[in-house]
């Protein structure tokens, strides 16, 4: 999903972006071609690339490579930067440090010969060697000045520079040459602990040197560059980016020739593999599954399968399989086999695909991000930390990481820490600040608040008081609704009339509450209330209102008559149905101690900017990458939001509105600390507290399948590393393969 960004001036910026946390589920076709094992948690999960020596690699052809879409721009800096801006120029500009497999930044021997703090006072000096080998593209070595040009770039000084982070740079009191342009000295002004992150990328002065040049002509074209491969062209009309070897690199050369992005939508991406136009996607489970199918595919143009151990699956069975993995219900899926009983050039199609689809390999590892529950503090019951406890210790975290992981075989270990992942150094499981599962302490929490069960009951003798009372309270928050739909304009005014008429027709509703026939298909949230009789017969409330409810309105929570109801926002969008599934075992389990929840479903692409940014939500999930900067990347993420003039709150990235005093003077410490050791215990204990506070609960890392080209060596599920471009590549005879020659 794309960064929701702060706005530009702000010291701080996080180099990575939010994702929406679709996550990845799948069926079990695809768990029987997997292992489920288990190994330490304190060990990352390995990568799977298909890890091949260079002589193995055979030397040319083209690969083509799937992303969501051409990058609005080549400026990784730039607020509209995307993942495939990322992946592109990766292999075209410097990296100084990239992360190995263990997510921590190793020093790049292509661009540096060494860099080193070499002194500590006065004031922090770091002093980088390069390698006298490296040059741009037009022939100039890489040498101080680049660094110069994009230090005064980031630095945050000049305006003019529509830059989205210089988080570190504004650290900097100036950078000088040493013996000769191939030696820097950086001084800082305040120590910075995390000094490997700054110049990766590393830009040409040619873009950074200019405000014109750093805004505008870095967007469409890098014309210099210093990478195993040069930008040949972008075509945004045709969906394409295309990459050729460099001829002026100087480290190994890169095996492929060329090298293609093709814009894919996800939804569209098996009919990319099997028609051949990419070589590299990642996928979903319906993808995934799809392969796993055409693995044991052994029937084809409606011939009876062949026999031995792996050739169950009949072109009839498969065709069934595959409509439910496509998501399909079973009526669907009974149409589908009798479609193939009758049409005999369906079922040749659907061969066809098997077989096209048998030449990829699905390879998965966790991806370097988490998906939490997040609890909006700003407001309402969720400001309360006793309740947002609560319902952190109601939350059986293992049986979401289990409902995710288990079936692809992945390690299904909840983390235990906002700061790193299993495998990391800094890792530290600091869950216990919180506590574990306990449902008993939790509705002590919530008692302790005030949240007691039939408190949402009204005493007879208070109904008319509570009438007078409510009136009033409705007629001055309807005021202030008006004024502030007012105050935000039409178009705001527009938007929230669009969503309210979205949630009624996709579904917005109390759990508990609604009739037979309202939930909407394939959902299956069930509180306490659905299955008790007595209901009320007919005595419905519209769609996302909370209707009196005579049968389990006692069982439910409350206070001063009124029920603990939290508005839990999900996206609606096919490819979130995943996500939606850890919804609704989120939702029982809330429901299991007399919470009852609220679900609205809105749009995919609205979800993150128009609710989680703007905290309209009580509870969320979204998902935030790792980082080898914690320090660095933490502190806007969960940072106190602090009170602007107009009366809003400057929230930075910290959407879920929690944050401390404390936890921010443990980031400031900890990212001024040059002692690796010490740095990482102040992250733990800043880590403890962000646990405590309770406003993000980890509850998985995120599972990563990618589909292959099987005859392709040293790419797929990356992990934490960054990608050799220079060792990708095709191996035996048929290497000089690519999409475009298989579809010949």
């Amino acid at each position: 999903m794309a960064h929701v960004g702060v706005p530009r001036g702000t010291a701080r910026k996080r180099r990575s972006v939010a994702l929406l946390a679709t996550g990845v589920l799948t069926i079990p076709v695809l768990a029987g071609c997997t292992s489920d094992s288990e190994g330490p948690t304190s060990v990352a999960v390995p990568q799977d690339i298909a890890p091949a020596s260079r002589d193995r690699v055979t030397e040319g052809s083209t690969l083509t490579w799937a992303i969501d879409e051409v990058p609005a721009t080549l400026n990784t800096f730039q607020a509209d930067a995307d993942s495939a801006t990322t992946r592109i120029t990766g292999a075209l500009l410097p990296s100084l440090f990239p992360l190995d497999a263990r997510g921590e930044p190793k020093l790049n021997p292509d661009y540096l010969e060494s860099a080193k703090v070499i002194e500590r006072e006065p004031k922090q000096v770091v002093l980088y060697k390069l390698n006298q080998q490296a040059v741009w593209s037009d022939g100039r070595e890489i040498g101080a000045p680049d660094f110069v040009a994009q230090w005064r770039a980031l630095s945050g000084k000049d305006s003019a520079f529509w830059t989205a982070r210089n988080a570190g740079y504004e650290r900097i009191e100036k950078i000088e040459r040493g013996k000769d342009d191939l030696q820097v000295r950086v001084t800082f002004s305040k120590p910075y602990a995390d000094w490997r992150s700054l110049f990766s990328p590393l830009y040409p002065k040619e873009v950074t040197g200019s405000p014109g040049t750093f805004n505008d002509s870095a967007r469409a074209t890098l014309k210099n560059t210093a990478g195993p491969f040069r930008l040949r062209s972008v075509n945004k009309d045709k969906g394409t980016v295309v990459l050729d070897r460099n001829p002026r690199w100087w480290g190994d050369e890169a095996k492929l020739e060329s090298l293609v992005f093709r814009a894919v939508e996800p939804e569209d991406r098996t009919d990319a593999l099997t028609e051949g136009t990419v070589d590299v996607a990642d996928i979903g489970s319906a993808t995934a599954n799809s392969i796993a199918l055409a693995a044991r595919y052994r029937g084809g143009n409606g011939q009876p399968p062949a026999h031995g151990p792996g050739a169950d699956i009949t072109p009839a069975a498969a065709l069934r399989s595959w409509a439910l993995a496509h998501g399909s219900d079973e009526e669907a899926a009974e149409t589908a086999q009798a479609a193939r009983e009758k049409n005999r050039e369906a079922v040749a199609v659907y061969a066809a695909e098997q077989k096209a689809l048998k030449g990829f390999a699905v390879r998965k590892s966790l991806e370097p991000a988490y998906t939490q529950l997040a609890l909006n503090g700003e407001s309402g019951p969720l400001s309360d930390d006793r309740v947002r406890r609560a319902i952190a210790r109601t939350l059986d975290r293992q049986e979401l990481a289990d409902t995710v992981l288990k079936p692809l075989g992945l390690p299904a270990k909840p983390p235990g820490s906002h700061l790193a992942l299993a495998g990391q150094p800094g890792y530290k499981d600091g869950s216990g600040a919180l506590g574990d599962r306990d449902t008993k302490e939790a509705k002590a929490l919530l008692a302790d608040a005030g949240w007691t069960v039939g408190g949402a009951v009204r005493k007879t003798e208070d109904t008319k008081a509570g009438s007078e009372a409510e009136k009033k309270a409705d007629e001055k928050k309807k005021a202030e609704e008006k004024k502030k739909a007012e105050e935000k304009g039409a178009d705001k005014a527009e938007k929230a009339e669009k969503d309210d008429k979205a949630s009624r027709e996709e579904g917005t509703y109390i759990v508990g509450d609604e009739k037979p026939g309202d939930r909407p298909a394939g959902d299956a949230e069930v509180t306490v209330q659905d299955k008790q009789p007595g209901g009320a017969p007919g005595a419905y409330a519209p769609a996302g209102t909370a209707a009196p409810a005579p049968a389990g309105v006692k069982d439910r929570l409350g206070k001063g008559g009124k029920p603990l109801t939290l508005r839990f926002v999900l996206p609606s969008g096919p490819g979130s149905q995943p996500l939606r599934i850890v919804g609704e075992k989120i939702v029982e389990m809330l429901d299991s101690i007399g919470i009852s929840t609220q679900i609205t479903k809105v749009d995919d692409d609205s979800y993150f900017k128009d609710h989680i940014a703007s905290g309209d939500y009580d509870m969320a999930l979204y998902s935030w990458p790792a980082t080898a900067y914690p320090a660095t990347d933490g502190r806007p993420i969960f940072a106190k939001p602090e009170p602007a003039t107009d009366g809003s709150l400057l929230v930075e990235q910290n959407y879920t509105r929690v944050g401390s005093d404390h936890i921010d003077q443990l980031f400031d410490r900890a990212v001024s600390e040059l002692d690796t050791d010490a740095s990482r215990e102040l992250l733990k204990q800043a880590d403890a507290r962000i646990w405590a506070a309770a406003g993000s609960i980890p509850l998985y890392q995120r599972p990563q399948l990618v589909a292959v080209d099987k005859k392709l060596a040293n790419i797929g599920a990356f992990g934490f590393a960054a990608p050799r471009y220079e060792d990708i590549g095709f191996t035996g005879r048929e290497a000089a393969g690519s999409p475009a020659n298989r579809k010949k």
